[in-house]
């Protein structure tokens, strides 16, 4: 079964991804779980975040959001994919040319799930919660309109 991506909640996914790994460089979650109403994504980590931390990532997602950055893509070979891009989370079935996303000059990721068109689609950007347990930091988020 196809995964159903809503546009906004994952292109926001890959601004958290980008900024989580630019402040901790953690790279980007291994787990996530898109949804319309709220998301969460997991990352190998050594703490808890404090509340000027979830703050701060707040902060520097919503400002890339309001900078209103173009969303493009555009294809590698498999080869050239493999060789810039972590591509484990690409289905085996993704064939020899590779869909990359960019979001303006912040993010570059390959990927298989729609996107917005511009940053200013995604709304406002909210962290709701955040759990550490046992190497793992869970980070649940919602976008407000």
């Amino acid at each position: 079964m196809e995964k159903k991506y809503d546009r906004r909640m994952h292109s926001a996914e890959h601004l958290l991804n980008q900024t989580m790994d630019r402040i901790y460089q953690c790279g980007r979650c291994f787990n996530a779980h898109i949804e319309r109403k709220k998301s969460k994504c997991d990352y190998r980590f050594n703490k808890a975040l404090s509340a000027a931390e979830i703050e701060e990532i707040q902060t520097r997602i919503n400002r890339i959001i309001q900078s209103d950055l173009r969303v493009n893509e555009h294809f590698l070979s498999k080869i050239e994919a493999e060789n810039r891009f972590n591509i484990e989370k690409l289905p085996p079935d993704a064939g020899d040319r590779i869909r990359i996303v960019s979001i303006g000059n912040y993010d570059h990721c390959p990927c298989i799930g729609p996107h917005v068109k511009s940053t200013a689609e995604i709304g406002k950007f909210k962290i709701t919660s955040t759990a550490f347990n046992d190497g793992v930091l869970r980070i649940r988020y919602k976008l407000e309109n």
